[in-house]
C-alpha cells in the first residue's frame, strides 16, 4: 500500500505533497525525492534541471546532470520514454545537439527518427556523435533482421534455379514432375520424364532485382529506419541486386549508399510534401526483368500528387509481371499510421498492403520471392 502510494505521489508531482502528507503519508526518501526532480523537469511546471519549459531551454550542464540522474534512477525503457517526452513538451533539443549529450542517451527509435528529422541542424562539434548514436539503433535492427532475411532469401532462390549437373540429392522433383506431366505413361501408371532438373546452389544467373521505394515524409522516420537496414543487408547479398529510391516530391536514388546503412540514413531528407505516383514512375524505368522484379513501395499514402495516378502505376507495374507489396507506415510504438482508403483501393487490386512488425519482413520476403501468395500474411498483419 505505502508503494503505491509512493507512486501516485510521483505521477501527481509536487503540489501533491500537501495532500498526501494530510492523509498520513510520510515523505518521500532521498532516492524518490531525485526521482521527483527528475519527472518534475519534464512533467511539472519547473523542475530540478531548471527547465522552464519550450520556451527557455536549460543550459547543456543541467540537462547532462538530468540524464546521467535520469538513467541512474530509472530503468533503459523509462529514461527512453522519459527522453522522448523532453523532446515532445520541452522542446530540449539541445539533447540532440550537444555531443556529451547525445553520448549519455539512451537509444531508442523515436528519438533516432528525431535526430535525422534535426540533422540539418546538427553542429559539425555534434555530428560524429550523432552518427554513433544512430549506429547504434542500426546495429541493434541488424542483429534482429539479418540472419533470417540472409536465410529467407537463400531458401528462397536456392528452390528457384536448376541445374544441368546431375545430382540425386538436388532433384527438385515437384518442378519435374510439373514439367513432364504430358509425358504420363497410362501403361506403367507413372511418368517417364524426358528431363529432370536439379537444384542448383550456386546460379547467379538472372538474380532478383528489389527494389524499395521510400517516402521521406516526416511521419516515416521509424519505417525509413527499419527500411534502411534491410536495404542494406539486401545490397550485401550476391543473390539479389537492390535499388533503393527516396521521394517526398523530388527524387532520390540512394543506391550507392547502400554499403552503410548509416550513410544512406543520413542521405534522406526528412519532412516536406508527396508524390508517390512520380516516385513510382521513375522505378517503372528500374524494371529490366519484370518477373524477377520485387517492388515495395514503402509509404504512409498520405498522397500530395495525383492519387489516381498512383493506383493506375502501381496497377501497371503489376500487370507487367512485377511482384508489388505495399509496406505500411509504422509510427509509435509499432502501430501503422496510413490512408485506409488509399490501402483498400490497393488491396482490391490484388496488391497486398502489410502494416507489420519489422520480424515479420524475413518471411514477407521468402513467400514473395517464392511466388507465394501473400493475401492471408496480409490479413493477418494488418490491423485496420
Amino acid at each position: 500500500m505505502e508503494q503505491q502510494m509512493t507512486r501516485w505521489r510521483l505521477i501527481l508531482g509536487a503540489e501533491s505533497q500537501a495532500r498526501f502528507q494530510r492523509m498520513g503519508i510520510d515523505g518521500l526518501s532521498q532516492e524518490e525525492l531525485l526521482m521527483d526532480g527528475a519527472l518534475s523537469a519534464i512533467y511539472g511546471g519547473t523542475g530540478a534541471a531548471g527547465g522552464p519549459g519550450a520556451d527557455h531551454s536549460p543550459s547543456a550542464p543541467h540537462i547532462s546532470k538530468w540524464l546521467g540522474d535520469l538513467r541512474a534512477l530509472f530503468d533503459p525503457e523509462m529514461v527512453a520514454v522519459v527522453q522522448n517526452d523532453a523532446i515532445e513538451r520541452k522542446g530540449w533539443k539541445q539533447l540532440l545537439l550537444e555531443p556529451e549529450l547525445l553520448e549519455g542517451l539512451e537509444p531508442d527509435l523515436n528519438m533516432a527518427s528525431t535526430l535525422l528529422m534535426l540533422k540539418d541542424q546538427i553542429p559539425k562539434k555534434s555530428k560524429e556523435a550523432a552518427r554513433a548514436f544512430i549506429r547504434k539503433i542500426v546495429e541493434a535492427i541488424d542483429k534482429m533482421l539479418a540472419e533470417d532475411v540472409r536465410r529467407a532469401v537463400t531458401a528462397a532462390l536456392n528452390r528457384r534455379a536448376h541445374s544441368p549437373l546431375p545430382s540425386a540429392a538436388a532433384i527438385d522433383f515437384p518442378y519435374t514432375i510439373r514439367r513432364n506431366l504430358r509425358n504420363y505413361n497410362e501403361e506403367l501408371s507413372t511418368i517417364i520424364p524426358e528431363r529432370v532438373y536439379f537444384f542448383d546452389r550456386s546460379s547467379r544467373v538472372n538474380r532478383w532485382h528489389v527494389i524499395l521505394d521510400i517516402d521521406q515524409s516526416g511521419s516515416m522516420g521509424q519505417s525509413i529506419i527499419y527500411s534502411s537496414v534491410m536495404a542494406c543487408i539486401l545490397a550485401s547479398m550476391s543473390a539479389v541486386s537492390t535499388s533503393v529510391v527516396a521521394f517526398d516530391t523530388e527524387i532520390m536514388d540512394l543506391t550507392p549508399l547502400c554499403a552503410d546503412p548509416v550513410d544512406l540514413l543520413f542521405g534522406f531528407q526528412m519532412g516536406g510534401g508527396t508524390d508517390i505516383a512520380k516516385s513510382i514512375a521513375y522505378c517503372q524505368s528500374l524494371v529490366e526483368t519484370p518477373s524477377k522484379t520485387l517492388f515495395f513501395l514503402i509509404s504512409d499514402l498520405m498522397e500530395g500528387g495525383n492519387r489516381a495516378a498512383l493506383l493506375r502505376r502501381l496497377e501497371e507495374m503489376k500487370d507487367d509481371g512485377a511482384t508489388v507489396i505495399v509496406l505500411l507506415a509504422i509510427a509509435d510504438g509499432g502501430r501503422p499510421f496510413y490512408d485506409e482508403q488509399t490501402a483498400q483501393r490497393i488491396a482490391a487490386m490484388g496488391i497486398p498492403c502489410f502494416a507489420c512488425t519489422p520480424e515479420k519482413l524475413p518471411l514477407l520476403l521468402e513467400r514473395a520471392l517464392k511466388g507465394q501468395s501473400l493475401e492471408e500474411l496480409a490479413k493477418k498483419t494488418t490491423k485496420s
